[in-house]
């Protein structure tokens, strides 16, 4: 059996089977891991939703951003649709409720200790080990299976406060939190502080910004992580972590690597979509 990483998707369904059949990629003997966003500003989401939702337990996804936000638009009455979104198709269509009960029920954390790599889509704070973010990981995805209380997260998801974890934290501050570490964290103050407004590449930041990674004293700094959702990042395999979004709905690349093998190497398959949105997150 092979164990393939898969980056951001992100509606890009031809560039998706396209590298599905590079990798001759069989689900009755093969495993794909797939880092989130599989939905959003690419042309096809609601065949990548349909695609990913097929192959069963051969396929193992964890929520990013963009999937969190069309669980916003299909549960929360009063969640606007962005001008960038590609997301109608999926809220149209006849299997929508079946679609959006199978994505509330996928993992916001995947780890699996006998190959050594844990997944999730953005990053990790500073102040969690493994034990943390599996406890939080569980938290949201409780919430995220529960009618009533995933309708109450929406209404209070949004929003870059609190920036800095504490056990103490409750109720929609500490979903909050842990949801935007999750989906959205690219960047932390040296003091383990997020933050969510610069979206760019690593040279350009502010001096007082670091990765998520790279902060000293990180707790998870023994977890070999497999993330997405930094197009800006690239591939980028140091620092015990393996970041695979390359920026496919962007106009660039989608990237697999197998994870079961000895050192990971990259497999890209190019955009080759046409009218793919232009934008940084």
């Amino acid at each position: 059996m092979a164990v393939y990483a898969i980056g951001d998707v992100q509606g890009c369904d031809q560039e998706f089977g396209q590298l599905l059949t590079r990798l001759n990629f069989s689900p009755t003997r093969d495993q794909l891991w797939l880092v989130g966003d599989l939905v959003n500003r690419g042309p096809r989401s609601l065949e990548v939703l349909r695609r990913v939702k097929a192959l069963g337990d051969a396929a193992i996804c964890v929520l990013g951003n963009h999937d969190l936000h069309l669980l916003a638009l299909a549960l929360s009455p009063h969640e606007p649709i962005k001008s960038k979104d590609t997301l109608q198709p999926i809220l149209q269509a006849p299997d929508r409720d079946e679609l959006i009960h199978w994505l509330r029920h996928r993992s916001m954390l995947h780890h699996d200790a006998t190959l050594g790599y844990t997944m999730v889509h953005a990053g990790l704070p500073p102040q969690w080990d493994l034990a943390t973010a599996q406890a939080c990981a569980g938290e949201l995805e409780a919430t995220l299976r529960d009618e009533r209380r995933c309708r109450d997260l929406f209404a209070h998801m949004y929003g870059d406060k609190p920036d800095r974890w504490s056990n103490d934290l409750r109720g929609n501050e500490r979903l909050r939190f842990i949801t935007n570490c999750f989906t959205r964290l690219r960047f932390c103050t040296e003091d383990g502080r997020l933050n969510l407004k610069f979206k760019g590449e690593v040279k350009d930041a502010p001096s007082h910004l670091m990765p998520w990674f790279a902060v000293p004293g990180r707790r998870s700094s023994d977890t070999r992580i497999v993330c997405g959702h930094w197009s800006a990042l690239g591939y980028h395999d140091a620092d015990g972590v393996l970041a695979i979004d390359t920026g496919c709905v962007w106009g660039e690349k989608l990237c697999a690597v197998r994870l079961d093998g000895n050192a990971p190497a990259p497999i890209f398959v190019p955009c080759s979509s046409s009218g793919l949105s232009v934008g940084s997150e």
